[in-house]
């Protein structure tokens, strides 16, 4: 699949509107035994987000999963298809499913336990809007449920526990992410602790 293009826009010394930064991006971390990659585009911390010419800020935050605080972030990420993922790979342990996370900035993420229904299951205190922009993805949930979707097809994801997964045994599958940093409500919270 070819890599995302980014184009980021900032200001010249008259004022002027101009193309600061534009490129083809790569990977920011790229694991292809899990079948996944992962293209950070961009991310702010704080909100109201800095208008400003600084700096690339993906290149020193580092990539996590969640957003920094009170921030956002945008980014891709590649599944590949099934027969992309490592063949006669061990059964997946809380262990190895927090080291996957690890690799990501995010171990505390993973919320995997015996007879989860994904190995990659976790949970963000953050709205999530996940996007399919080329193949079909599985939204796997914590109650067991599979929700089967398409290009064009558009989840909000609202801190709950959950995997994605590529159907296909061929076709490579890619969503856009937009994640706002998030805080539980006490009945949420609540609803989480009992599970």
């Amino acid at each position: 699949m070819k890599a995302p293009r980014r184009i980021v826009t900032g200001h010249n010394a008259a004022g002027q509107s101009v193309v600061a930064i534009d490129t083809v991006m790569t990977p920011t971390i790229e694991k292809p035994e899990l079948g996944i990659a992962f293209f950070e585009v961009w991310n702010t911390a704080g909100c109201p987000a800095t208008v400003d010419n600084g700096a690339d800020p993906t290149a020193a935050r580092g990539l996590q999963i969640e957003p920094p605080e009170q921030g956002s972030i945008i980014r891709f990420v590649d599944f590949g298809p099934k027969q992309a993922v490592a063949a006669g790979a061990p059964a997946m342990t809380r262990e190895m499913a927090q080291a996957a996370f690890a690799l990501v900035g995010s171990a505390h993420a993973s919320t995997w336990k015996p007879g989860s229904p994904h190995p990659m299951m976790h949970r963000t205190e953050s709205i999530d809007y996940g996007i399919v922009v080329h193949g079909e993805i599985v939204l796997v949930l914590d109650d067991g449920s599979r929700t089967h979707l398409k290009t064009g097809d558009v989840v909000v994801q609202r801190g709950t526990d959950h995997a994605w997964e590529n159907p296909s045994e061929t076709s490579p599958a890619r969503m856009a992410f937009i994640l706002l940093d998030g805080a539980f409500s006490p009945d949420v919270r609540k609803l989480i602790e009992k599970a």
